[in-house]
């Protein structure tokens, strides 16, 4: 009998936004997926693209970053700049051998906790689809030699 495969999904959140939006989806009682889990970061312009490629070689399955809405930024124009950097890892994963569908970048506000839980739920069912990531077997391979 095979085990369900169970995504190793890391989401990056915006502090002022996603974060809190994470937090109206909680205490609101949306069923989400378990298989994820949040880094707060104090702006999505703070997560940097090598996190993404380090968490994916470490085994992540999917790695989202979840900011503010354009023009709503704390920070004035990160979310701005967050845009730009995350087209850059789109390609960059391409290029690794990676399907650009494990990552995805997605606004959301503090008070959009239904469509924090919603896109989530898409994301985790997305990678369930995909299945486990390549570098995820290597990394696991890697413990199990040790």
């Amino acid at each position: 009998m095979s085990e369900e495969f169970k995504p190793r999904i890391l989401v990056f959140c915006c502090n002022w936004c996603a974060y809190a939006g994470a937090d109206l989806a909680g205490v609101s009682r949306f069923q989400i997926s378990p298989h994820f889990r949040v880094i707060r970061t104090l702006c999505s312009a703070r997560v940097d693209p090598e996190w993404i490629l380090h968490a994916f070689r470490k085994g992540a399955d999917g790695v989202m970053v979840l900011g503010c809405h354009p023009g709503d930024c704390h920070y004035i124009g990160g979310n701005y700049r967050t845009r730009r950097r995350m087209a850059l890892v789109r390609m960059l994963l391409t290029q690794f051998g990676l399907n650009k569908d494990r990552f995805q970048l997605e606004w959301v506000s503090a008070a959009e906790g239904e469509k924090f839980a919603r896109v989530v739920n898409n994301f985790v069912e997305r990678i369930k689809e995909l299945g486990p990531s390549p570098y995820g077997k290597l990394e696991r391979r890697e413990r199990k030699a040790v």
